[in-house]
């Protein structure tokens, strides 16, 4: 299966039998991001969390107590 990354425009392929083609392929609306760009999202995130001035704003639904 091809995809696209939604951030870079890097078009790579993925195994037509792997869970996350499955997902793409059967709901739209999620979107493919390549490894590199995941990465790098991860990164800046954890350097955010640990300047003690990013705060995670999160619902009072019930499910959100587990996190």
């Amino acid at each position: 299966m091809r995809v696209k990354c939604v951030i870079c425009d890097e078009i790579g392929r993925l195994d037509d039998n792997l869970p996350l083609a499955k997902k793409l392929r059967n709901r739209p609306i999620h979107t493919y991001m390549c490894p590199t760009c995941s990465e790098r999202i991860r990164e800046r995130t954890e350097a955010r969390l640990a300047t003690g001035n990013f705060h995670f704003y999160r619902s009072s639904h019930p499910a959100e107590s587990e996190f």
